[in-house]
């Protein structure tokens, strides 16, 4: 369902709402796949388009949260990259996006949002953590909890101790000063969030990565963080992805998750697929294809 700009789902007594904070851009075969040409879409095009290539064929990727409304929370399911950062690629540098605004148009103020939880804490899913205030960085949702994996806190300090601020060079804006204010619980990567929401182990493009499953009156949707960046994964999951930390685990996962949700009516809503975003997994001779 779209209401005006915001895309909502309802699953049982949950509802989800997606604020999109940095509209789909191209991402070349190359840059997931450095040894692939274009040939790889090509067999794909017929349940890609229109939604998730570009007139000319090329990947759209998204960049987006999504807030997890039960009838007595407000969850924030990862926060995006952020405004005023300095970040690896450029085209996120000095960004100025009405993300805030956005939230309180869709009904959701930041001061609501009693939960903040982070599939990973990679650079753009934890931007929003915080936002620069006279000079320093303080917490965008004052009044949530911010649920940081144990193991995803650990390898990412690991990473900043080490000195590799190309991967870590966040922690210090978006991670830290959640830390320092006392806001942070780090938790198991099975870790029950209320009665509808629970996470589940899904690692491989990051140590500790976990989905997000939600359940309500018999209805199911889960939230993919970044074991997928786009549909086409799903035709060729034993395909390693360049932004995969260990690529072998993240291949496994890939089939583990497409075999757990294939051919049901679960909600398959995918963290960095353009609109519509959500559809259902739909095995598809040896491999799957997205079905929206």
């Amino acid at each position: 369902m779209l209401d005006q700009d915001f895309r909502r789902w309802q699953v049982g007594q949950v509802r989800i709402t997606r604020i999109v904070e940095t509209a789909p851009v191209v991402s070349p075969v190359t840059l997931m796949f450095p040894d692939e040409s274009d040939a790889l879409i090509t067999p794909h095009h017929g349940w890609l388009k229109p939604h998730f290539l570009s007139p000319e064929g090329e990947m759209l990727v998204a960049w987006q949260c999504f807030i997890v409304e039960t009838p007595d929370r407000r969850i924030l399911v990862d926060t995006c990259i952020g405004n005023d950062r300095k970040r690896y690629f450029d085209i996120f540098n000095d960004m100025h996006n009405p993300f805030l605004e956005d939230l309180r148009r869709a009904g959701y103020p930041p001061e609501s949002i009693d939960t903040v939880l982070c599939t990973h804490l990679h650079y753009d899913h934890v931007g929003w953590n915080t936002h620069f205030v006279d000079g320093r960085w303080i917490p965008t949702f004052p009044n949530a909890r911010y649920l940081f994996g144990r193991v995803e806190w650990d390898y990412m300090i690991g990473l900043a101790e080490s000195g590799d601020w190309q991967h870590a060079g966040h922690v210090p804006d978006s991670l830290q000063p959640i830390m320092d204010a006392g806001l942070a619980d780090l938790i198991d990567v099975d870790f029950q969030v209320c009665e509808e929401i629970r996470l589940f182990p899904t690692p491989g493009h990051t140590p500790g990565h976990v989905s997000v499953h939600i359940e309500s009156q018999g209805d199911v949707a889960v939230i993919t963080g970044d074991i997928m960046h786009h549909p086409l994964q799903m035709a060729i999951p034993d395909k390693p992805c360049a932004f995969d930390h260990d690529k072998e685990q993240a291949c496994c996962t890939r089939r583990s998750f497409l075999t757990r949700y294939q051919d049901s009516n679960a909600l398959v809503i995918g963290s960095h697929f353009p609109e519509p975003t959500a559809g259902h997994v739909r095995s598809d001779q040896s491999a799957w294809r997205f079905d929206t």
